[in-house]
């Protein structure tokens, strides 16, 4: 959309020379009869012309500062669309079909400025949360360790978190596919999120395309022990506004999942382990005077594989309590700790395995004051990537 948007200010502007060729006289025009709505003196014509000009420059800067990825391009689309209606409209009969043209803009306008709000209030939601987690944490120390489940202890040493400094925050890169319905078309999406470990909390905003046209937007917050999900069609028509006691559990199971990217948080107070077999463990989370469970799969190299919980699915009433399942495949550093950096996420329906999620990570930061920049996608940090087979906790289906 965003090269359409670009490709259709500029050529837009480009047809505006046909009415500063029109109205100057420098050569005929033979496509434009030339009348319009009032009449014009020879200095009124000339007054004209310019004005077509002037439209042409700016829908076409417009489109080079769209180009450049600058935020102020809707601004100026903005002008150049007022300026260029206002001449069409004196032009009717000649230049009416350029109304579609700026009636096309002006809902790319609309939704950049969507965009560009619901950006604004999810940093904020962002910056407070990183707040709240923010001071030095302590060291992790290898006799802290020595009472959880042997499976989590190697998975702790073997991450590298043992002996280095607790996690206070975190904040990551992720990139994948989505899509809301067994069958459906995948959707390719970026996301960044951030974390406060103590107290526990994330929000995570993506960003996608349904039939990668239409821009979908969205947050999923975890704060306070409370959930919320809120997702918008371009920006501005909530698709899902959702906040009740079965997205707090699933909330609250989501940042238990995904602590396996800061391993340090498993010797958090309001986490609590219990030893099921060489390769299992049971995680149980209390917070917000609720709690939540899943079980933890490892592999015999101390690495997490997987896990899986009971957690509601749908909204409302109507939701219910269905095997959710989250397996990893490959590993990487960042910042001296290994972590799952591929996976998928999906459930365990009557009908079979549904995937809703495949996800890569390309960036984990540990104790950042700052937001992620919004112009760049660069992936720092990363060492090199460990392989291993796909895998997907026991139980759940092929």
């Amino acid at each position: 959309m965003r090269g359409a948007v670009t490709v259709l200010l500029a050529l837009h502007g480009a047809i505006h020379v046909l009415g500063y060729l029109k109205w100057s006289k420098l050569v005929p025009v033979p496509q434009l009869g030339g009348r319009t709505l009032i009449s014009l003196s020879e200095m009124g014509e000339r007054v004209f012309a310019l004005a077509w000009l002037v439209a042409l420059a700016v829908l076409v800067g417009a489109a080079l500062l769209r180009m450049g990825r600058h935020e102020a391009w809707w601004m100026v689309a903005l002008v150049g669309v007022l300026i260029s209606q206002c001449l069409i409209v004196v032009a009717w009969s000649d230049a009416k079909f350029g109304t579609i043209a700026n009636a096309s803009i002006l809902v790319a306008v609309s939704i950049s400025v969507a965009q560009a709000r619901f950006g604004q209030r999810v940093d904020a939601e962002a910056r407070a949360l990183l707040a709240r987690g923010a001071g030095k944490g302590s060291i992790l120390e290898r006799a802290e360790i020595g009472g959880l489940p042997l499976p989590v202890q190697k998975w702790l040493v073997r991450s590298g978190v043992v002996g280095r400094e607790r996690a206070r925050t975190v904040r990551l890169k992720q990139r994948g596919d989505l899509r809301t319905k067994p069958g459906g078309a995948w959707m390719p999406a970026r996301a960044e999120q951030y974390f406060s470990v103590e107290p526990p909390a994330f929000l995570w905003k993506v960003d996608t395309r349904m039939a990668g046209v239409l821009p979908i937007v969205g947050r999923d917050e975890y704060v306070d022990g409370r959930g919320n999900m809120l997702i918008k069609a371009a920006a501005l028509v909530s698709v899902v506004d959702a906040a009740d006691e079965k997205i707090d559990h699933g909330s609250m199971l989501r940042f238990l999942g995904e602590m396996v990217w800061f391993p340090s948080a498993a010797t958090s107070p309001y986490v609590a382990w219990e030893a099921i077999d060489d390769t299992r463990a049971k995680a149980t989370m209390r917070s917000g005077g609720s709690e939540a469970s899943a079980v933890f799969t490892f592999d015999a190299q101390g690495r997490v594989v997987g896990l899986r919980a009971e957690r509601y699915l749908g909204g409302g009433a109507e939701a219910a309590l269905t095997p959710w399942v989250v397996s990893c495949s490959e590993y990487r550093r960042f910042e001296g700790v290994e972590v799952p950096s591929r996976g998928e996420v999906g459930w365990e329906l009557a009908s079979g395995y549904f995937a809703y999620y495949r996800w890569e990570i390309l960036e984990v930061q540990f104790d950042r004051a700052e937001l992620y920049e919004h112009d760049s996608d660069r992936e720092r940090g990363a060492e090199p990537v460990v392989r291993a087979a796909p895998s997907r906790p026991e139980g759940a289906l092929p």
